[in-house]
């Protein structure tokens, strides 16, 4: 099963992604009988909310937001509109 979101990145658009991915698990386990935990739940998201948080945060626009579930995994994608891939940066101990 597998579900994309269009969010118009503005200041709304993180909790919508929470609800977005809420109801997309709640249809998961309605629909196709997919076991789905608290943890899974949980986890789905905070990593929705950490993935548009630092899309709204480091690009301007529009993000798109994909789900995807099998029996084993919940798949996270976001697309922002900065045509730059992200680099990764070293641990801050102080954060």
């Amino acid at each position: 099963m597998r579900v994309g979101y269009a969010l118009d990145g503005d200041d709304s658009c993180i909790a919508d992604a929470r609800r977005h991915a809420a109801a997309f698990l709640d249809r998961a386990s309605a629909e196709q009988h997919l076991p789905v935990s608290a943890r899974a739940r949980d986890l789905t998201a905070l990593v929705v909310s950490e993935l548009v948080t630092n899309t709204r945060k480091y690009a301007p626009g529009p993000v798109l937001l994909e789900l995807r579930i099998t029996a084993r995994v919940v798949e996270v994608a976001v697309w922002d509109s900065d045509p730059t891939m992200p680099a990764a940066r070293a641990a801050d101990p102080n954060r």
